[in-house]
């Protein structure tokens, strides 16, 4: 071949081939959908930089007021009517803040904390599970009685047809006289 053709060959598979395996085309949207108009570049940047400042916060425990002003002025107007009924007990720290803490303490104050993480953890789940075989089995038992009760009911209907069927017997057939 010559290598004009050989180029050529090249500069299609780069031009075409090559860019559809890299970043492959999607399926044409359904001719229903209505296509949206693109960004402006002011529109992007306002985007990114709403979307950073989230991230940003998502980190933090207590976003603020900064970044979700809307949030705070829902507290505050609920807050202005219990201003007289303020109590003076702290909230107990979280499991996460007591980690936080035991762990800046190093590793003789973090393990306490972890045991203390873990067998609360344990004892939820043998509770979950104990109220989980409790439940299942009086479910169990409740199924058996309506079985034994379905199964003395159908006892007692045979019984008594056995008791009409004999009853339609003694009427139908004479009595001998002797």
């Amino acid at each position: 071949m010559k290598v004009r053709v050989v180029c050529r060959k090249i500069y299609d598979y780069i031009r075409y081939d090559l860019k559809e395996i890299a970043f492959p085309s999607s399926l044409p949207d359904p001719p229903n959908i209505k296509k949206r108009r693109k960004l402006t570049w002011d529109e992007r940047f306002w985007v990114l930089k709403k979307a950073a400042r989230l991230y940003a916060a998502s980190w933090v425990r207590d976003i603020g007021p900064d970044l979700r002003p809307n949030d705070y002025k829902k507290d505050e107007l609920t807050e202005k009517p219990n201003e007289g009924k303020k109590t003076t007990k702290e909230s107990e720290p979280s499991t996460l803040e007591d980690l936080a803490v035991a762990a800046r303490g190093g590793m003789e104050t973090l393990r306490p904390a972890l045991q203390r993480v873990y067998m609360t953890r344990a004892s939820a789940f043998r509770d979950a599970l104990k109220s989980f075989i409790q439940g299942y089995q009086e479910g169990v038992q409740q199924v058996m009685e309506k079985k034994e009760d379905s199964e003395t009911e159908e006892v007692m209907e045979k019984v008594m047809e056995k008791k009409e069927d004999s009853k339609t017997e003694d009427v139908n057939v004479p009595k001998k006289s002797t």
